[in-house]
């Protein structure tokens, strides 16, 4: 494939993934951060690699744009390498969640590109089980509807990925895409109510 097929099958296929994404899993996220919102309770953002990368970005913009208090699991380097040299990698985001107090009037928001397994991202498991178990609300956007985050969140957005060579950097991209969309319309239903 020469670089302009390239270019053209990674737009295309991008233009396919926006027509096909579920807007009903879209709607349900934003009831569930409306909910967490008017509780006062906070969004916790987990991912590793970019996923990691993009709940730093979203943490800006929950807290800046959509006006939820967020916090992002990765953002504290001494921390995250602490409790991975003191306790092991796997536990690195329930511990936090239990420094935190984490409660049921919280939301675990979830970037991943497999959603966690037994043996990839086993860390994200341990986190929805904590989640769970307080009775905290779980949003994922993944790439795979195999993993953990697919089968236990209260919603999970699925990029569907029609090559599976690029289903890392198409879901990557929709992560962000997906928090920009969020953050956007809990402003604009914010902007609205505050005119009535």
């Amino acid at each position: 494939m020469n670089k302009s097929e390239f270019i053209n099958t990674y737009l295309a296929e991008t233009a396919e993934i926006a027509q096909s994404i579920s807007r009903e899993a879209i709607e349900k996220a934003i009831e569930i951060l409306l909910e967490i919102k008017s509780q006062k309770g906070r969004v916790f953002f987990i991912g590793v690699g970019g996923g990691a990368g993009t709940g730093s970005h979203a943490t800006n913009d929950f807290n800046k744009i959509a006006k939820i208090s967020a916090l992002c699991l990765s953002d504290n380097p001494s921390l995250l390498t602490a409790l991975t040299n003191d306790e092991g990698w796997d536990s690195v985001f329930k511990r936090q969640l239990e420094m935190h107090n984490f409660t049921s009037r919280d939301c675990l928001f979830i970037y991943s590109v497999g959603g966690g397994t037994e043996t990839v991202s086993k860390n994200l498991i341990l986190a929805i089980n904590y989640a769970k178990k307080v009775g905290a609300r779980i949003i994922g956007v993944v790439g795979k509807d195999t993993g953990a985050t697919a089968k236990e969140a209260d919603v999970c957005i699925i990029v569907p990925c029609p090559d599976d060579s690029r289903r890392t950097p198409h879901t990557e991209d929709f992560q962000l895409v997906m928090d920009h969309l969020l953050v956007n319309i809990l402003a604009k239903i914010e902007n609205e109510a505050n005119k009535e």
